[in-house]
């Protein structure tokens, strides 16, 4: 185990084990020396060392090295001395070093005559000798205090340091090592040395000394250089030796942070607030940064609330970087206020000081002047953003908080952006613009409770490519995921592709300190994610991308945040852990490791993300892993399979995350982990779920309708249709492009989000035309359709005159409040209608500023004027009540789009209004005769909201109007006290025309009545009777009050559309919606039932399913947080029935394209309108729609119809019995709506098929394209390259107008033909055109192919192979070379060549098939080659060749193998002398066939007893002397290459007893066999021998035991005598002899052998002969043969 850094280089003494003496002598050096005499002695002391260095080094390997050794071992000696003498040495040469080197031999020999000539006893280490050995010797840890430091090798010059380490290391020395001068007596010194040593004087001994040291330091030197030469071992990354400490301070108070930090090379360290580096220069005074001997100070002076911050020291040299952090907390005096801490504009008073210095500011006004407008900026410039900032009241010294937002985020300060604060201006500065700086600017200024801000946008624009064509570069790098050796990096593809598609992306790291990039991947990426492997643990990385297509690369994205490749827990602790102040002690607690523990299975591993390029898996480390780290194995196998294959078999991994490469696209795959250490690797983890290779994210699809809308002279509003079904969007890229131009422009560089978006830059007066397309990680959709031309100028304006005021509503009246009401104003919309009908002059009214604001309870009156007149007598009230329009009371705020409001018309032109009493019989005669009369009386009277001094009331309008329209309303009321009614006073002097109004004025807990009277062109009606008595109180009911002015619409036979108003009295809370309560006309009370089960927001519902021909009522209940309100009035009876007559609204598209609703009523009174409204609120003066109403039909025509017009659609007829109709425009129907529109408009020829090309059978180039219908007088134009062609040479050209197929053939494609082919349809007003682009990769490969498909075609025309050769493996493991011939015959010959020289076949081939073979049996390697076969006659020759060598051989022979594998048969027992044997035959064996055995799951060893092999088609394993161990299962496995083949066999139970037996039957019968008595040779089957002569036959003989031999001479004993002798020799030799042969010796001999284990039987002939009859015989024989030769 080796030993921490601070053993290595340390030794560490406690204070416990030194004397007091030794102890203050200790602390005087550890105390800074300030004094002049310190430096003095330093210098001194140099000089003396440097003469002794100069001199040792002189004598360096010589006998001054000797001697220096000497005194070395001779002054360690001298640490034997107590620590009194030690102290009081020590204390003498700290005397000597205050007063100087001259001056200290005087004290120095006083105290040598004091010293002791009695040795002391050393004290007791306490560190273990291995220990010791570790260590290096005489060197020390000074024991710091808490504050003071002293520091070694950290002085800028060599001199400095050099002076430093003099002294520094005679103190350490002194009292590390107690050599001191001594006269200490040594057992092996002789008794002169010891005499030496006594008399030795103080300037001897310090020289001796200075040389010791100086002997020293050139070892060190030498071995420093030694070192140095491999710099490699020395480098480490910084280490923070002491942490900054955080801090609480109070206001002007100064603080300062230190560290000190270790590292080599030493490192650089850089000091941020907030992320942000500190910049000393900025601020002159505020900041001071030193760095002196080690320690690094931050100093901040006069602290003040904004340096509450964190603080970050970090530290990088070439091996890394490390941050520490501290936070500094400025506190600030709550007491009383003192103004004179504040400087004038140098403090800014923070969000938080709620007060000012002059107490709480009610209200504050913010504007912004000198804006910053729309900007646009390339990559790479500077760009500041600016606006002047006016705040009223002006508070002195007190600060507004300005912040900067980008999308909706808060920007901070960094190297890219600067914010700046002047007092009045803010200012944003771009110091180097990106692509990620583009987007939607906002400058918010708050002051306390109150904030206003101002928003533009910012574009930036692509730099200039380094390569013309080269795509524009990535933007938003993001490195997620981090980890010890492994990041996942992630960005956004470009707008701009450089006119070719992009074909992928580089990645690109470097290293933080150094600028050195190396590129992560070797091919493009076309994923916008990337895992980047292989970092070094502990070191921090930046990142890059670099977008390629065909002509080049990008210049690289803006750099990456760094990252630290470290362990998420061991980042989080990092981030997390407090810096302790340093104490001066160094503390370490070890743990111990525990050595010998395999660990477990890694847990939760699943694929994170798959794509077609890499897999990405993520487990957990495991739980059983012990102190030491582990590493991680990662294995795979093809689904389906158990075949594991370990991928990083050289490079364990430190990261519980892994990037796997190099996978088959479209394969399945399942993976597992396995842990390992140094105690070994565990078991593997739980494998994943089958994961198919390929992108799991879809690119997106197009964008769908594009719908451009007018805005400023330079900008246009664009909206789109999302892309559907669209996952991990990550924005839309906006173009534009000139009408006819063809050349198409960005309009956004960064991706936005949405569906709608400002295009600004544009040319005022030109027609630009739109497309979107969506991006996300998988890459950009395809464009979206083009959009319709827009000519860019400002929208119109639907803006209101000023002369047209007060409400500009349809009414002349509505619900008015007093100035002290007790709501907060509202902002209703304003809508646009003609107050007058003939020439009515209004004065006009300045419009109050945009800015102005409104107080909550302040109520806008235009009748102001009028009421503060004296109020009319009653008769001038009935007669301007009779007036027809009437300038009404306005209680309504002013509203957002701030309409100019004008004065109330003056008195005079009241009288001359169209509406004059005197005006019905003018009326009259311009009109057919008709009777008209006042109207009825309302009825059910009812209070809606009861306040303290108001009421509000409501009534139902009179059930007749007297054949003409109700133009209002005056209410009475009188007080009832003590039940008896008072005399009616007029609420209102002039008319309302709402069915409610508020009276104020009354009096609280008065009793009150109230009647109505409703007025027309005829007059006032009659009054109706008194309502019932209601007490005007506060009301402070919770629920909210009744909703009002409920009404139907649209009857039909099973639905009705119900309409009402919110309740006056909403309750504690805001009404959230409401509840629509149904029952049938006659049913009890009881029977109510509710539509909706869940509360609408809407004022109106569509009641479906009615019952026709049943009459029904309803009600309406509001709802609140409180709950639910009472109900409203009822409505009705209603009869559910479409009544004859009725009709719908009809959509129509006319010829130009315009969409329009249509209605039509034949059911109209002759004062009857037609009214439309959108989602049941009146539609008028629209600029998006236009209404044209003429008699009794009205159409309303979209002007352009988009997102905005979604909604429901309806035309009431007025003084008609509800009679309307509705039509709903959603999603769906705009878009059916705007394709028909868009047909219409510019229509066109249907295409069953676009432009296309294709080949033809003689490489001729055929480009077409099929259009539905064609009629005669159709025409098309040919379009290359923007010029047309026609029919020549060249082009053939044809039309078919019956089929709608349009085609051009071309020949030959030559290099000039490359570019863009456009076909263009006119049929009447249709068109429709195509086009084609071949350039580039696609015309080449096109090009190619029609070569080909012509050479083809050539060759076809004579003998030709239809399929070329290829191989396949027969069932008998033979390889069959085969191919298909064609447009052969008779003298067609064929020839087969193997590496250029022919193959002779035995077989002639006859073509019948058409199949040509060559079969190779016993295929091996030495049939690897190229083989070529070649095809003949008179007109012409093909060949065809395949390569079987290298990977294609190695496939073969992998598919043999495989044949032969699936060719082996099961396993078969089988018993033999020697055991048990288990086979298998295939058909045909070879060497590249691995066969592998297994037992019980275990790889068989093989050893003398279990062998395996091979015999001829055998595979076999021979278990000798079998044992009951060797049941089990047995699997033979064969590995063709790539797939593993099993044949198993379960020898146990029976199979086993059985086969055992048997081994031990054959067993015996072998030992039989072997030890039987048997012949073993020397016999022959036949002796001729001549009489007279000996005969000697020997033989060798066998068996155990010896066996017994017997003779026989035909079939009878034979025995031995004198002339036959029979002998047997140490039972193994048998002799026959036969001294002198006679012709009775002829015969039949026999030697039989026999013991117990059987008997054998040589037989051999003797044959004995007379010379003159062999003579006879000869002669004979030679007479025969000369009669056969005659």
């Amino acid at each position: 185990m080796s030993l921490p850094f601070y053993q290595k280089y340390h030794e560490h003494y406690d204070r416990g084990y030194l004397s007091k003496d030794l102890r203050s002598t200790m602390s005087q050096y550890q105390q800074e020396k300030k004094s002049s005499a310190i430096y003095t002695h330093g210098s001194t002391a140099y000089s003396h060392m440097s003469s002794a260095h100069h001199q040792a080094s002189e004598a360096y390997g010589s006998s001054a090295y000797r001697q220096g050794s000497q005194a070395y071992s001779l002054g360690s000696a001298a640490y034997s001395l107590g620590s009194e003498v030690s102290s009081k040495a020590s204390s003498a040469y700290d005397y000597g070093y205050n007063l100087g080197l001259a001056d200290s031999t005087l004290m120095i020999e006083d105290y040598t005559s004091k010293l002791s000539p009695q040795t002391k006893r050393a004290k007791r280490s306490l560190v273990s000798g291995e220990e010791k050995e570790n260590q290096p010797k005489d060197y020390m840890v000074p024991i710091f205090s808490g504050r003071q430091v002293n520091v070694n090798r950290i002085t800028d010059t060599e001199e400095e340091r050099m002076k430093e380490t003099a002294a520094y290391v005679a103190r350490r020395n002194l009292l590390a090592t107690g050599e001191s001068i001594t006269t200490t007596k040594q057992s092996m010194v002789s008794s002169q040395q010891e005499e030496l040593f006594e008399k030795k004087s103080r300037k001897v001994a310090i020289r001796e000394k200075a040389e010791r040291l100086a002997l020293r330091k050139t070892l060190e030197e030498t071995e420093e250089f030694h070192r140095k030469l491999n710099e490699d071992s020395l480098l480490h990354a910084p280490e923070f030796v002491i942490k900054p400490r955080s801090h609480t301070v109070w206001e002007k108070q100064n603080v300062r942070l230190h560290c000190s930090v270790s590292g080599w090379p030493e490192p650089r360290l850089t000091w941020y607030k907030n992320h942000v580096p500190i910049n000393v220069h900025a601020n002159p005074g505020k900041y001071i940064i030193e760095s002196r001997y080690g320690m690094h100070y931050l100093e901040i002076n006069a602290c003040d609330f904004e340096d509450t911050a964190q603080y970050r020291a970090s530290a990088m040299n070439v091996k890394g970087e490390l941050s520490a952090y501290a936070s500094i907390v400025v506190k600030r005096y709550k007491g009383e206020y003192d103004e004179t801490r504040f400087h004038a504009g140098a403090s800014t008073m923070p969000l938080s000081f709620g007060v000012t210095p002059y107490g709480f500011a009610s209200k504050f006004e913010i504007h912004f002047d000198d804006k910053f407008d729309v900007s646009f900026g390339r990559e790479g410039e500077t760009m500041s953003l600016g606006c002047r900032v006016v705040i009223c009241p002006e508070i002195k010294h007190f600060q507004p908080e300005v912040q900067w937002l980008r999308n909706g985020i808060l920007v901070s300060p960094s190297k890219w952006v600067q914010t700046q604060w002047s007092g009045d201006r803010a200012t944003l500065t771009f110091s180097h613009l990106n692509k990620e700086d583009e987007g939607l600017y906002t400058l918010r200024v708050r002051m306390g409770e109150y904030y206003e801000q101002y928003s533009a946008y910012v574009f930036v624009r692509d730099a200039d490519a380094e390569i013309a064509g080269a795509p524009a570069s990535p933007l938003d790098v993001v490195c997620l995921d981090a980890n010890k050796d492994y990041v996942i990096i992630s960005w956004k593809q470009p707008a701009v592709d450089g006119g070719s598609p992009i074909l992928g992306y580089f990645i690109d790291k470097c290293e933080v300190g150094t600028d050195i990039w190396s590129q992560c991947n070797d091919t493009p990426v076309q994923f916008a994610r990337f895992p980047v492997t292989g970092l070094i643990e502990g070191r921090s990385y930046i990142f890059r991308v670099r977008a390629v297509n065909k002509t080049g690369i990008s210049i690289p994205s803006r750099v990456s945040e760094p990252v630290a490749a470290l362990d998420p827990v061991d980042r989080a602790r990092l981030k997390s852990q407090p810096s302790a102040p340093w104490t001066g002690q160094i503390i370490v607690t070890e743990e111990e490791p525990a050595e010998g523990v395999v660990p477990g299975p890694p847990t939760d591993l699943s694929v994170t993300e798959a794509t077609r390029s890499y897999v990405v898996l993520s487990w957990k480390p495991p739980g059983q892993r012990g102190h030491e780290g582990i590493m991680y194995f990662v294995e795979k196998c093809v689904a389906d399979t158990e075949n594991w294959q370990r991928v990083n078999t050289e490079i364990p991994v430190k990261s519980p995350r892994f990037a796997l490469f190099d996978l088959a696209e479209g394969k399945s795959y399942r993976f597992r982990v396995r842990c390992s250490n140094s105690a070994g690797v565990g078991e593997p983890s739980e494998a994943t779920d089958i994961t198919v290779v390929g992108d799991k994210l879809d690119i997106p699809k197009a964008p769908g309708q594009i719908i451009p809308s007018r805005n400023t002279d330079t900008s246009v509003v664009v909206t789109w249709e999302e892309s559907k079904d669209a996952k991990e969007l990550v924005g839309y890229y906006i173009e534009s492009s000139v009408v006819g131009s063809n050349q198409w422009e960005p309009c956004n560089n960064n991706p936005v989000k949405g569906s709608r978006f400002i295009c600004h830059g544009l040319l005022n007066g030109q027609s630009y035309i739109f497309r979107v397309r969506a991006v996300n990680a998988a890459g950009l959709s395809e464009y979206s359709k083009d959009s319709e031309a827009i000519e860019v100028k400002a929208a119109i304006g639907g803006g209101v005159s000023q002369v047209v005021w007060p409400e500009l509503n349809d009414k002349t009246g509505g619900l008015t409040d007093y100035k002290g009401g007790m709501h907060e104003a509202s902002r209703p919309t304003f809508k646009k209608a003609a107050l007058l009908d003939s020439g009515d002059k209004f004065n006009q009214y300045t419009p109050p500023s945009s800015s102005d604001r409104l107080d909550k309870t302040a109520v806008s009156k235009v009748s102001e004027r009028v009421q503060d007149k004296q109020a009319p007598s009653p008769a001038s009230k009935k007669g301007a009540a009779k007036e027809k329009s009437e300038i009404k009371e306005v209680s309504e705020t002013v509203q957002e789009d701030h309409t100019p409001p004008a004065e109330p018309p003056k008195a005079a032109d009241q009288g001359k209004s169209k509406s004059d009493p005197a005006a019905p019989a003018t009326l009259e005669k311009g009109k057919k005769k008709k009777a008209i009369a006042t109207p009825s009386p309302p009825y059910d009277i009812t209070c809606l909201e009861s306040f303290r001094d108001s009421m509000v009331l409501e009534w139902k309008q009179p059930d007749k109007t007297g054949g003409a329209e109700i133009t209002g309303y005056y209410v009475n009321y009188r007080e009832v006290i003590g039940g008896v009614p008072g005399k009616w006073k007029e609420a209102n002097i002039k008319a309302v025309s709402d069915q409610a109004y508020k009276i104020s004025n009354l009096k609280e807990n008065m009793v009150y009545q109230f009647q109505v009277a409703a007025v027309n062109i005829a007059g006032v009606g009659t009054p109706s009777q008194a309502s019932a008595s209601f007490k005007c109180e506060e009301w402070t009911i919770a629920v909210p009050g009744p909703p009002h002015g409920l009404k139907y619409s649209e009857v039909r036979k099973t639905s009705l559309v119900l309409q009402w108003k919110h309740p006056v009295h909403s309750g504690r809370t805001p009404v959230t919606g409401f509840f629509v309560d149904i029952k049938e006309t006659k049913a009890k009370d009881d029977q109510w039932r509710g539509i909706n089960e869940k509360a609408i927001a809407n004022t109106y519902l569509k009641v479906q399913n009615l019952k026709e021909g049943v009459s029904y009522v309803f009600r309406v209940r509001a709802l609140n947080q409180a709950g639910v309100g009472k109900p409203s009035d009822i409505v009705g009876p209603v009869v559910a029935e479409t009544r004859p007559g009725t009709k719908e609204i009809v959509i129509n598209v006319d010829d130009d394209g315009v969409i329009s609703l249509n209605f039509e009523c034949d059911q109209m009174s002759p004062d009857s309108k037609l009214i439309w409204s959108k989602d049941y609120v009146p539609v008028e003066d629209s600029p998006r729609l236009g209404i044209d109403s003429k008699g009794n039909k009205s159409k309303a025509t979209f002007k352009d119809l988009g997102i905005d017009d979604l909604g429901i659609y309806s035309c009431d007829v007025t003084d008609t019995d509800g009679i309307a109709a509705s039509y709903l425009i959603d999603e769906e129907e705009m878009k059916r709506l705007l394709a028909l529109s868009q047909e219409h408009k510019f229509p066109t020829v249907p295409l069953k098929s676009e432009l296309a090309v294709e080949i033809m059978e003689k490489g001729e180039v055929r480009f077409w394209m099929q259009a539905e219908k064609l009629s005669g007088n159709s025409k098309a134009n040919y379009i290359f390259n923007d010029k047309e062609i026609f029919d020549g040479p060249k082009y053939k050209m044809r039309m078919d107008r019956n089929t709608g197929i349009i085609e051009m053939i071309m020949e030959k494609l030559e290099n000039e033909d490359e570019g863009t082919y456009t076909f263009q349809i006119q049929d009447g007003k249709a068109t429709n055109q195509s086009t084609l682009v071949l350039i580039g990769d696609v015309y080449k490969n096109l090009q190619k192919e029609a070569e080909f498909q012509r050479k083809e075609w050539i060759r076809k025309q004579g003998p030709h192979f239809a399929e070329y050769l290829s191989w396949e493996v027969t069932g008998e493991c033979n390889v069959l070379l085969k191919c298909k011939v064609a447009n052969i015959k008779k003298e067609t010959h064929i020839v087969w060549y193997k590496d250029e020289r022919e193959i002779t076949v035995d077989e002639k081939h006859d073509f019948k098939d058409g199949i040509c073979t060559l079969l190779i049996t016993e295929f091996s390697k030495k049939d690897a080659g190229f083989y070529e076969v070649i095809l003949k006659d008179d007109r012409g020759k093909d060949k065809s060749l395949l390569k079987l060598v290298d990977g294609a051989f190695k496939d073969l022979m992998t598919e043999v193998c495989k044949t032969i594998a699936l060719s082996a048969t099961e396993l078969k027992i089988q018993s033999t002398a020697e055991g048990i044997r288990l086979y298998s035959f295939v058909n045909y064996y070879l060497d590249d066939l691995k066969v592998s055995w297994s037992h019980n799951g275990t790889a068989i060893k093989y050893t003398d007893r279990v062998k395996s092999g091979v015999t001829g088609e055998q595979i076999w394993l021979q278990i000798n002397e079998p044992t009951p161990n060797d049941k089990g299962k047995y699997v033979m496995e064969l590995f063709d290459g790539k797939t593993t083949h099993e044949r198993k066999m379960d020898l146990s139970g029976q199979a086993y007893d059985e086969a055992f037996a048997e081994f031990q039957r054959l067993k015996q019968a072998a030992i039989a066999e072997k030890n039987r008595a048997r012949v073993l040779g020397g016999l022959p089957d036949v002796v001729t021998i001549q009489e007279g002569k000996a005969l000697n036959l020997t033989c060798n003989l066998w068996g155990d035991p010896s066996p017994e031999i017997s003779w026989l001479k035909n079939e009878k004993p034979l025995k031995s005598d004198e002339h036959c002798i029979l002998k047997l020799e140490a039972g193994k030799t048998a002799f026959f002899t036969i001294t002198a042969v006679q012709t009775n010796d002829s015969g039949k001999y026999s030697l039989v052998v026999k013991n117990k284990y059987g008997t054998e039987t040589s037989d051999f002939t003797v044959s004995v002969f007379l010379p003159e009859e062999e003579a006879a015989k000869a002669a004979s024989e030679t007479q025969k043969q000369n009669k056969k030769a005659k």
